[in-house]
């Protein structure tokens, strides 16, 4: 997928305490530049595990980088001992949390290396890697059997080799690490034991310099038992949420990335909060699948086939919710329908050339209260998703507004909920219950229209 928009989430971490029920980690989700992210194109999944029950939590503030051009989301970690402080891309469509790892064993590293672009685990008490016999070695993906015989088994960590749909590879050895997250009391919650890798050779355009824009690595926020919300779920409870502010407001609003049961109002029960089940796929265990059943334009069904939606024996389709994807890509069936729908309502001069590889764009000059349609995605549950118009019709161009859906090219892809179409929304991903609630409160400002 190529993405003309990505929202990059830095979380700044910042532990605190709600004042009823539970601890949680907050971490601040800001805009910072447009690139590829690997979330949009992972290939290699992993296996899913039970959770274990805890009321701890994790909470981040999230904040649109907008104002400076931004698209995708970049989450801070504090690693090691001493802590090492570095930028990764946070990523719901893959497991893994990797970092850009450096062998140079001086303080003085910044030679070869900018300050906090890589992992140094030779300065780091706290570094252990990962035995290639140990059991959790088997969840991460190797490029041929790397155990030696034995009597050697002493000698040899755990290599990795993690690969993505463009090409894009990282590799080196999957590890263990102390991380550390500061609370709003100015007390400091350690976490041992994170694993990830430590990645000494990337390759490929979605994680090169070029197209990482200053990240050190991802931070894999998917449903397998490695990544970041899993292991972290163990302790602060198997739950997480965000909710993305509106990237057009300046300043931007803040945003926060919770890990743990910190946003009450989901919790809660009451008529503003909706749910779906989250599907799981055997064949594509780390996304979080919904189901759609229908869509309707102002108020008006589509005549969409419900299995246009629906994940087949192979584990093909589906509709993945991801907030690492910028736009919405849903099936070509779908797509031209709801293009057709949209061109016809929107009474506005189309564009006769395309615009940033949109199919539909509209002269918006001098028009200051256009009424754009309504959409909404009937999911299974006997929900609702139905976001305001600016969520899909966005500004390209000055004068110009598009419509920021695309349709799925791979006829064994899924479509994908982006970043776009979600905001103003609070979601929580309930892994213990396999359901995702949403509410339009709770994100601060409102609800829009």
């Amino acid at each position: 997928m190529h993405l003309f928009l990505t929202f990059i989430l830095l979380l700044i971490a910042t532990t605190t305490t709600t004042a009823i029920h539970h601890d949680y980690v907050k971490l601040q989700l800001i805009h910072i530049k447009p690139f590829k992210t690997p979330s949009d194109i992972l290939l290699f999944d992993t296996h899913r595990i039970h959770s274990l029950h805890h009321r701890h939590s994790l909470k981040t503030p999230l904040i649109s980088g907008a104002s400076i051009g931004s698209g995708q989301y970049f989450a801070g970690i504090t690693i090691g001992t001493p802590p090492q402080n570095l930028l990764l891309v946070a990523d719901t469509g893959s497991d893994l949390t990797w970092l850009k790892c450096s062998a140079c064993r001086t303080t003085n590293c910044t030679s070869n290396h900018p300050p906090n672009s890589a992992f140094f685990p030779r300065l780091s008490l706290s570094f252990r890697p990962t035995h290639c016999y140990h059991p959790s070695c088997q969840l991460v993906p190797h490029s041929s059997t790397h155990c030696p015989r034995p009597h050697h088994r002493y000698h040899s960590s755990c290599v990795y080799d993690y690969s993505y749909a463009d090409g894009s590879t990282t590799s080196g050895i999957f590890s263990k690490e102390t991380t550390s997250f500061n609370s709003s009391s100015g007390k400091t919650t350690h976490v041992p034991n994170l694993s990830f890798g430590c990645g000494f050779q990337t390759s490929g355009p979605a994680v090169s310099d070029s197209g990482f824009e200053g990240a050190s690595g991802v931070m894999g926020l998917g449903r397998g038992p490695i990544s970041f919300t899993a292991q972290l779920g163990r302790r602060f409870g198997n739950k997480f949420s965000y909710c993305l502010q509106d990237y057009t407001y300046s300043p931007p609003p803040t945003s926060y990335l919770v890990i743990g049961g910190g946003h009450d109002v989901v919790s809660t029960n009451n008529n503003m909060v909706q749910s779906t089940p989250l599907i799981h796929n055997t064949l594509s265990p780390t996304f979080y699948y919904i189901g759609i059943q229908s869509v309707t334009i102002d108020g008006v069904k589509l005549p969409i086939s419900p299995s246009v939606w629906a994940l087949d024996e192979f584990g093909d389709g589906g509709t993945v919710i991801d907030s690492g994807t910028t736009l919405t890509f849903v099936p070509e069936p779908a797509y031209r329908q709801i293009l057709t729908v949209m061109g016809d309502r929107v009474k506005l001069p189309k564009l006769s050339e395309l615009t940033q590889q949109f199919d539909l764009c509209f002269n918006v000059s001098g028009v200051f209260h256009t009424r754009f349609p309504r959409m909404s995605f009937e999911l299974v549950g006997d929900s609702a998703f139905d976001p305001p118009p600016r969520n899909y019709f966005i500004d390209v161009a000055e004068d110009v507004k598009c419509l920021a859906i695309q349709q799925v090219i791979s006829p064994s892809g899924f479509a994908v909920i982006g970043n776009l179409m979600q905001q103003g929304y609070l979601f929580e991903f309930d892994n213990d219950s396999s359901r995702l609630l949403f509410s339009r409160n709770g994100c601060g400002g409102g609800p829009r229209s």
